[in-house]
């Protein structure tokens, strides 16, 4: 079942600048940083509330981030929506009619559980489902 928004997404070509811009700006601390070698990315976590801001920064050539941010330049990448259930919202929403870019869930940042919804299913936006660490 979907809870909340988990996080936003944004890619980015430099996450040190990034950081100091987001603490210059905005006056608020990352509250990590960590590589995902399964994404090629390292992503940093900017708390907002109750949810977070994710940066994400692609460390190869070849990772989605880096190909994002060369056809599309810097800015939103997807939304995640945490649930208690990824693989079984992932089946729901795949009986529903979306297209999947993820069947199973698959490692993400900090533990979790995560699967990707293909953006022409989703209202042009690249949808993550997270199940956090512990969840299920």
């Amino acid at each position: 079942m979907i809870k909340k928004v988990n996080h936003i997404g944004i890619a980015v070509n430099d996450l040190d600048a990034t950081m100091k811009a987001v603490k210059d700006i905005f006056g608020v601390e990352v509250a990590g940083v960590e590589e995902v070698p399964s994404q090629k990315v390292k992503v940093a976590f900017v708390p907002v509330g109750d949810t977070r801001l994710e940066f994400l920064e692609p460390t190869a050539e070849d990772s989605p981030i880096a190909k994002f941010l060369a056809s599309r330049g810097e800015g939103m990448h997807h939304i995640a929506l945490e649930t208690d259930d990824v693989a079984g919202d992932l089946k729901k929403a795949e009986e529903g009619g979306a297209r999947l870019i993820d069947r199973e869930p698959r490692p993400g940042a900090h533990g979790t559980k995560v699967g990707f919804l293909h953006p022409k299913s989703t209202f042009g936006v690249l949808m993550e489902l997270v199940e956090e660490a512990g969840e299920h």
